[in-house]
């Protein structure tokens, strides 16, 4: 173990780190859409169930490689398997955490946009929110200088290091996040008809189950937990030596959860109550993406009384699920570079910010450049690097090491047949699994 190395310095730290890294718009724009299209409870119970069976054994292995090996994530695989094409792995996982900040401070860049549109009033005004919308993505100066500004905000956080940069802006901004979303449910439940969007989200309907809904539902379970990105391993890599992998990654997982759950809360019993037809909100819902965000949701607070709060209070709660992903992606590839590199943290962080910010610029500049670093970390870099890393620690990874990081050498008592049902689905359900979503995203 490297002595010199940082680690978090409390276990709330940790948590909520680790948490922030899962927790990003994917959580507010992607969980409602694959819940709308995959017909509401019986999505949610079935994404439920692969984050049980499939998200925290994955989150565990990228845990367990992290921390026994005290690396970045390209690192790990090299001191874990020296000398063997493994190392790939990790690099992959660097590389794909670079492209997806490419593309992702352009988004991130829209939020601070339509908050300030909401606190000064001009989103008020506004009546057809789709043109409000195609003018700001008509206005590439504009978005360059937006994603500029995040880009610039998250390395702030990195270059104050694990302790005061990453773990203090955790603590603040993950309990924030939660009161607001906690605010805005309360808001959306609050109105008139809102039971229709409850009862969308938690009755089952077995009449609506789709074919998809397993690979669907598997797909955002995985995307949503950051797996596969080298996040959850760069992170681990700061975890002590008597942190309980398995009770983090169920923590982080519940946390997660409860974000992409609470959001819904807030759109579709908001969606439900605001429109006399839910047939075609759900079909904008299923739509999702960006404009769910930027063109449904606003065009919801819009009817609300007091809809300048409202919507201030939610693209708040946009940027900080953002901000707080965008600080691990850009520490993964930051600590990259310090350790593989040998230079400071500071030198790292510089070249990471020119090249988050000549990529960004691309993506604001040309569309179809930003959907092409969509569209290669989410359907090929992610579910390859998650492939990979179940296969490493289910096949390659030495039976010791991992029984040791998952009992804390001893201190934690699991029983066997918890250890051969986690190394049965690390080593043939999650490639599996895996495999599918990969091949079910290219094809359809």
């Amino acid at each position: 173990m490297n002595e010199k190395r940082s680690t978090f310095g409390s276990k709330l730290g940790m948590v909520a780190a680790a948490a922030g890294s899962a927790v990003g718009l994917g959580n507010i724009w992607r969980f409602p859409s694959e819940t709308a299209d995959g017909g509401g409870a019986i999505f949610i119970i079935v994404y439920i169930a692969c984050i049980l069976f499939f998200g925290i054994p994955l989150m565990v292995a990228e845990f367990l490689i992290g921390r026994s090996s005290r690396a970045n994530a390209a690192g790990a695989f090299h001191k874990l398997a020296p000398d063997t094409p493994w190392k790939w792995v990790g690099r992959l996982g660097v590389l794909t955490g670079f492209v997806i900040l490419g593309f992702y401070m352009v988004v991130c860049g829209w939020t601070v946009d339509y908050f300030i549109q909401s606190v000064t009033g001009s989103l008020k005004e506004v009546s057809d929110f789709s043109a409000n919308f195609n003018t700001l993505l008509a206005n590439r100066p504009k978005q360059v200088g937006l994603m500029a500004f995040f880009v610039l905000l998250t390395a702030y956080f990195i270059f104050s290091g694990v302790q005061k940069g990453i773990e203090r802006s955790a603590k603040i901004m993950m309990p924030v996040l939660f009161l607001l979303l906690i605010v805005l449910v309360v808001r959306a439940l609050s109105l008139e008809g809102a039971r229709g969007g409850i009862d969308f989200l938690f009755k089952p309907d077995f009449q609506e189950v789709k074919s998809t809904v397993f690979l669907d539902a598997m797909g955002q379970a995985f995307f949503s937990l950051s797996l596969g990105m080298g996040c959850m391993m760069t992170y681990a890599s700061y975890f002590k030596d008597n942190t309980n992998l398995t009770a983090t990654a169920v923590q982080v997982s519940v946390l997660d959860t409860l974000v992409a759950l609470l959001a819904g809360m807030v759109i579709f019993p908001s969606a439900f109550a605001l429109t006399t037809n839910p047939d075609t909100i759900v079909s904008e819902l299923v739509a999702g993406g960006p404009g769910l965000l930027f063109i449904t949701v606003p065009g919801l607070f819009n009817q609300m009384e007091g809809s300048m709060i409202w919507s201030a209070m939610f693209f708040l709660l946009l940027a900080i699920a953002a901000l707080t992903s965008t600080i691990s992606l850009m520490e993964v590839v930051t600590i990259y570079i310090q350790e593989e590199h040998k230079v400071s943290r500071k030198k790292g962080l510089l070249f990471v910010v020119i090249g988050v910010l000549a990529l960004g610029a691309l993506s604001a500049l040309s569309p179809q450049f930003f959907n092409i670093l969509d569209m290669a970390s989410a359907k090929i870099m992610l579910p390859v690097g998650g492939l990979f890393i179940s296969l490493f620690a289910g096949w390659y990874l030495d039976k010791k090491i991992v029984q040791v990081e998952l009992t804390n050498d001893g201190k934690i008592k699991f029983g066997i047949s918890f250890l051969k049902t986690y190394s049965f689905i690390l080593k043939f359900l999650a490639p599996v699994a895996i495999l599918l979503i990969f091949l079910y995203g290219l094809i359809g």
